[in-house]
């Protein structure tokens, strides 16, 4: 008889062991190897009559299925980081800081579904049904037809939502479900895992579509184990500071449309109200005439979104100056930094520098480079950029600027909020003309020296 060997593997990283550990020594993380139980296949079983597995239909590549159809909400924003709508099916998980507003916008978002016609099930492993009904009333959701529902048990949703035979089914939180059948707490990795497994197929079994909420970790991830994000189909991050009205909503993986779009949500006394024009908000308090203020077209998914980057530098009493960002990457302004001290000679020792996105923003693009530049020439130099001018491009580390995606559709966005210039790397191809004069520069240095007028040697 063919032995079966015994593996074990992480829950976080997938790193196999021949044994059980008590840490992963790929990733670092403790109590997440737990063992693998093969399956019983091969000849050895087959010969004492184990039972085999049924044949899978197979089908081409060029079959004759019908794309899933989609069902909006009515709510812009949030349809059009779905991809257009939701899918019938689809496993969504969306993560979030506490408080941030996750439970309100799906509250929301599963009365619009409800009153579009989509029969609609929030389960709140959190709160009573009493509390969800009180942050309805005061949503104005009172009157939607939907359904409550508070427990945790598992095995009890699963067989309330196979007689109901909802179209949407909205999970708060993933980490409070309990399955009887996972010897280990709720919360737990391996809750955590079991409980999503069953539901994601449950959506795939039944036609409905599952949105589970999660909770995140203070490095901002969705806390449990990876493999989660990896089973849904759709991963959406809801940001923004708790002390600012605006929310963002990204989808950072899509099955059914593009990653990286973004929604964008004010935060009201009524709930969340989404904002059609983003680039005009969070450009409506703007002070023309400040330094160290740059306008930056930038692109968030699919859609075009002008914001200001502020930057502020002052002498340092301190024997290591202080470096501090609000919505950009802290690693990249220290990039800036050194090709402005090493290829430009603008050095910043001795100096605190302050860096921000206003209006709660993040910005991970690289095109969002030489309008960080800008911002802190303009600050240390006390030189106010024309307010009616964007800028956007890449920063090499030899100090060329190089050019980035989509030029067009940021300058279609700047010129429709009344911008007269534009900034931008000399490699840039326009398709077309716009009415924006736009002036280009093969590198940092020539840029500071017209428009600010000193480099320092």
């Amino acid at each position: 008889m063919a032995k079966i060997s015994t593996s074990f593997s992480c829950n976080e990283c997938g790193a196999s062991y021949a044994k059980w550990a008590g840490k992963c020594d790929a990733c670092g993380a403790w109590n997440s190897i737990t063992e693998d139980v093969p399956l019983s296949t091969g000849p050895a079983k087959v010969a004492l009559g184990a039972r085999r597995g049924a044949s899978v239909r197979l089908t081409d590549l060029a079959g004759s299925e019908p794309t899933p159809p989609r069902v909006q909400s009515g709510n812009g924003e949030l349809d059009r980081v779905l991809g257009g709508g939701l899918v019938r099916a689809s496993a969504i998980l969306l993560g979030g800081d506490p408080g941030i507003g996750k439970s309100t916008l799906l509250l929301q978002a599963a009365a619009a579904f409800a009153k579009a016609g989509q029969k609609c099930i929030y389960i709140s492993g959190e709160e009573a049904t009493a509390q969800i009904r009180m942050r309805a009333a005061r949503l104005g959701l009172a009157d939607a037809p939907m359904q409550l529902a508070a427990d945790s048990n598992l095995r009890n949703i699963l067989t309330t939502l196979d007689a109901e035979k909802p179209n949407l089914v909205i999970i708060d939180s993933i980490q409070t479900m309990w399955a009887d059948n996972v010897d280990s707490a709720p919360g737990s990795v391996s809750q955590v895992r079991a409980a999503c497994h069953e539901l994601v197929a449950y959506a795939k079994r039944s036609g409905a579509s599952v949105v589970l909420v999660g909770h995140v970790t203070k490095d901002g991830q969705i806390a449990g184990p990876r493999v989660v994000e990896h089973m849904v189909d759709t991963v959406l991050y809801f940001e923004g500071e708790r002390d600012h009205q605006f929310r963002i909503l990204r989808a950072v993986k899509n099955r059914f449309g593009p990653a990286d779009e973004i929604g964008v949500f004010e935060m009201t006394g009524a709930g969340l109200a989404e904002v059609a024009n983003p680039s005009a908000l969070f450009l409506s308090a703007r002070d023309a005439q400040a330094t160290g203020a740059v306008v930056f077209a930038g692109i968030e998914g699919s859609r075009p979104l002008l914001c200001e980057m502020q930057a502020l530098v002052a002498a340092s009493p301190l024997a290591t100056p202080r470096r501090s960002v609000v919505g950009w990457d802290a690693g990249r302004l220290a990039m800036i930094l050194a090709v402005l001290d090493a290829r430009c000679g603008i050095g910043f020792g001795g100096m605190d520098v302050y860096l921000n996105v206003a209006g709660g923003l993040r910005i991970s693009e690289p095109a969002a480079d030489l309008a960080v530049a800008a911002a802190l020439i303009s600050a240390r130099q006390d030189h106010a950029i024309a307010p009616d001018t964007v800028i956007f491009g890449e920063i090499s580390l030899s100090g060329a600027l190089r050019p980035v995606s989509q030029p067009d559709s940021r300058l279609k966005e700047a010129e429709k909020l009344g911008f007269m210039t534009a900034i931008t790397p000399s490699r840039v191809k326009l398709a077309a003309e716009s009415g924006i004069t736009v002036q280009k520069f093969d590198d940092l240095a020539g840029f500071i020296d017209q428009v600010f007028g000193v480099i320092e040697t």
